[in-house]
């Protein structure tokens, strides 16, 4: 083709009984459909063979397998939409459980933060040793000391691992000269 060619396309023209669209019978789709499932691409000698074992044009064959392909695609895309709508959905749903949980867990931190605070301040009040002089029950200040003892034993406990793991890999060194 030049530049100044114009392409013209060819139609086809249609025989005066040919108004209607012909159907194919169940048995040639049902072959082509068997066809399709073994290769989805149409080479030349493989489309001559279904045209003249159908008794159709190979044009209606390739266009059978283009439309085909068409279909198969079109499906395989909502299949997918599905799946991954789903698995939105799932997501999204788990997100909501997570910030739901979140929420509760800061009412609760508040609620822990505040009850500290109460406590220490009501230690810090108490002179003498009367618990009840910190504006706190006896059971509140046995709590606030429990928590201050565990707080203490869970630093210890962090220093006692650091210091270990640094004497062992220290020993480490001095053994293997490193």
């Amino acid at each position: 083709d030049s530049v100044g060619e114009k392409r013209t396309r060819r139609r086809r023209k249609k025989a005066k009984g040919d108004a209607k669209k012909r159907r194919l019978s169940e048995e040639q789709v049902k072959l082509l459909e068997m066809s399709f499932r073994d290769d989805r691409k149409l080479e030349a000698g493989r489309k001559a063979h279904l045209a003249a074992k159908l008794g159709l044009d190979a044009k209606q064959v390739a266009v059978w397998f283009q439309n085909r392909r068409a279909r198969h695609k079109s499906k395989q895309v909502k299949e997918a939409y599905v799946e991954l709508k789903l698995a939105h959905d799932a997501v999204v749903l788990e997100k909501c459980h997570l910030e739901n949980e979140v929420v509760k867990l800061k009412e609760k931190l508040s609620e822990a933060e505040e009850e500290v605070r109460k406590l220490s301040s009501g230690m810090n009040g108490a002179s003498g040793g009367n618990a009840e002089s910190g504006g706190g029950s006896p059971s509140s200040c046995f709590s606030a000391a429990s928590l201050q003892w565990q707080q203490e034993e869970a630093e210890l406990m962090c220093i006692n691992e650091y210091d270990f793991t640094n004497d062992m890999m220290m020993e480490w060194a001095d053994l293997y000269g490193v």
